[in-house]
């Protein structure tokens, strides 16, 4: 079902500086604590107060404090991920063409961490963020085909807040799984709206998933999530929150607002980098949108705000000397920035020299949530609390990780091994902070070390790795009706991905062998009978086609009978992208399928091929009507 999609989707009944009330409800929060006291402390103050009792005031001192600390409420967090932004991409991190003024603020009013580490990729960070732990643990170990899909029995941030009494709310794009339990909803978060693949087609006017629901929206990505960030927030301002907003750009399609856009193209920038550096602006100006809601509700001296990226730039810029870029395992492919910022909890104008990293966040915030490591779980983690409040403290230093495919580094205090297929590299970062001379043949004793530690580390993280993604989840009760996407099966023989990689949002194309099919691999939680429907195109002349959908031993047939070959929607690209363009696709309700309990294959096999091609695949829906 399609619903409309409205700005502001929580609505608080409040206007202008609502306060928060403190534990009798008498006062606002706002009233200084020494005030909400009076009305309860008179009669104990007058008694007091009778003569020169040292003792008594020490003691209403001391009573004073206990009370305040005990009333103290948790801090909210604001934790907000961009998708491809880079170390580089800050005023306030020497470029001096791109203009990110509330960003530089909350780095200027705030603390930043100048050697901060993520993944080379988006899924792994995202899976490392939330649960802080090697991205290797849980399972993710790419971008698409599975890979990005996190396990469900993970405990993340969100789950642990959740539990500690915190609303959660997540918006923007996930791309750690799509199907319940391993989405948003899954893991942790009572609010999603945003999608859970990997990258969007269109970012102007389309369409978003509201807690498994589809909703259509008007306007620009970044501006609509952060709408229902801050509505978020404003609905849930009298209770501590966690506001995870994962943004989705500057991640190609390279697509922007006109006056961001134009901006840079009057500086002389091509038409990729006017794009990337208008995006980030963008970001910069929602974040300032938000801060602004916090400052307007009385929240921002009680928020906790953190900024990073997921990893390095995705086209060539300003990296501020760093070599790489997103996708390697040096250090402006890993190398990003993170922000935190919290009047009263975070120190001002503080530079963090350390190395530190995203599996650090969550032991982090919950030790500013006051919470600890939750039971039974590793945290790979450290608790950067200590740090953050006297950078001066003995740390001691530790190895940064990096592995994507066959691209893997060890990052210490002075050293950078990477290792990429048969090609191992070693640089001396004190000197040679650029990466641009190889000494491991000067330093084989260094070279060796390193690479022990890098081969143990990876055989503890990935000790329980599965050989193949995950299975999809199918019958749950949380959702009845679940889509089998294309770049989540398989393609075998004469059948292929629009695009090579079979990257999010693509399909299966080319189908011109009846020995050709596609299959998904799920994971059936209640046996029963599931009505199955194909999204298609077929051109003309290829209506015809018959084709079956099997389980096993059982299987539904059906025929193409109505042609549907639609051009692409029109895409307001300022770059021709490489990602797959959007279609209108053709539902065809196939009939019941019994599919059993347990891990099995769902199979498409054409059967005849009137024309050149059977069809243009996109999706296969599940819908189990009653769920017992």
């Amino acid at each position: 079902m399609e619903l409309v999609f409205a700005r502001n989707m929580y609505t608080s009944g409040t206007t202008g500086r609502p306060g928060r009330v403190c534990p009798c409800r008498c006062f606002p929060k706002s009233v200084p604590f020494s005030e909400r006291l009076r009305p309860h402390t008179g009669k104990a103050l007058s008694l007091l107060f009778r003569g020169t009792r040292p003792l008594a005031w020490l003691l209403f001192v001391f009573l004073v404090g206990v009370a305040s600390s005990t009333h103290a409420a948790p801090p909210n967090i604001l934790l907000i991920l961009t998708d491809d932004q880079g170390w580089g991409d800050l005023g306030v991190h020497g470029n001096d063409v791109i203009q990110t003024p509330n960003l530089d603020a909350l780095a200027q009013s705030g603390t930043r961490f100048q050697h901060f580490y993520v993944s080379p990729v988006c899924a792994p960070t995202r899976a490392s963020l939330l649960t802080g732990r090697h991205h290797l643990r849980t399972n993710v170990t790419g971008v698409t085909d599975g890979r990005e899909v996190m396990r469900a029995e993970e405990v993340t941030l969100a789950e642990t807040l959740k539990a500690a009494g915190y609303a959660t709310g997540c918006f923007g794009k996930w791309h750690n799984g799509g199907h319940f339990p391993h989405d948003p909803n899954g893991q942790g978060f009572e609010e999603f709206f945003g999608f859970s693949a990997g990258h969007w087609n269109n970012y102007f006017d389309t369409h978003y998933e509201h807690n498994g629901q589809r909703v259509q929206v008007a306007g620009y990505i970044n501006d609509v999530v952060t709408d229902q960030a801050i509505a978020f927030m404003t609905t849930n301002q009298d209770k501590p929150f966690l506001c995870y907003v994962p943004y989705n750009t500057p991640h190609s399609p390279f697509q922007v607002p006109d006056k961001y856009f134009d901006k840079y193209k009057a500086l002389g920038l091509d038409d990729t980098l006017a794009c990337v550096y208008g995006m980030c602006e963008n970001l910069d100006d929602n974040v300032g949108r938000m801060v602004e809601t916090l400052e307007t509700l009385g929240l921002r001296d009680n928020t906790l705000i953190l900024y990073l990226g997921d990893n390095g730039p995705n086209s060539k810029r300003y990296v501020g000397g760093l070599r790489g870029h997103k996708g390697t395992v040096h250090e402006g492919g890993v190398r990003n920035m993170l922000l935190m910022n919290g009047p009263g909890m975070i120190p001002r104008g503080q530079v963090v020299e350390a190395l530190t990293q995203h599996i650090d966040l969550m032991p982090t915030l919950l030790a500013y949530a006051g919470l600890g490591t939750p039971d039974g779980v590793q945290l790979d983690g450290r608790n950067l609390r200590p740090l953050i409040e006297d950078p001066a403290r003995a740390w001691t230093e530790r190895d940064v990780f990096s592995h994507w495919r066959a691209r893997a580094a060890l990052r210490t205090a002075d050293y950078r091994l990477t290792l990429q297929g048969e090609q191992a590299s070693l640089y001396d970062l004190r000197v040679d902070p650029g990466e641009t001379v190889d000494i491991a043949s000067l330093k084989p004793l260094v070279f060796d070390a390193l690479k022990a530690r890098y081969d143990a580390w990876y055989a503890d993280v990935s000790a329980d790795l599965t050989p193949e993604p995950l299975p999809i989840p199918v019958g749950y009760a949380e959702r009845p009706i679940v889509e089998l996407l294309a770049p989540e099966g398989k393609p075998v023989g004469n059948v292929k991905y629009a695009v090579r990689a079979g990257w999010a949002n693509d399909w299966f194309t080319d189908w011109s062998d009846t020995e050709a099919y596609v299959y998904w691999d799920i994971h059936n939680v209640r046996a029963g009978n599931y009505a199955v429907t194909l999204n298609y195109v077929c051109a003309p002349a290829n209506v015809g086609a018959e084709f079956e959908v099997s389980v096993g031993d059982v299987s539904v047939q059906g025929v193409i009978t109505a042609a549907h070959d639609p051009a692409f929607l029109p895409s307001p690209d300022r770059v021709k992208r490489i990602e797959v363009y959007e279609k209108e696709w053709k539902s065809l309700s196939v009939g019941t399928l019994a599919i059993p309990e347990g891990t099995t294959r769902l199979t498409v096999r054409a059967l005849t091929k009137p024309g050149e091609t059977v069809m243009d695949l996109k999706s296969v829906v599940l819908e189990r009507p009653t769920i017992f």
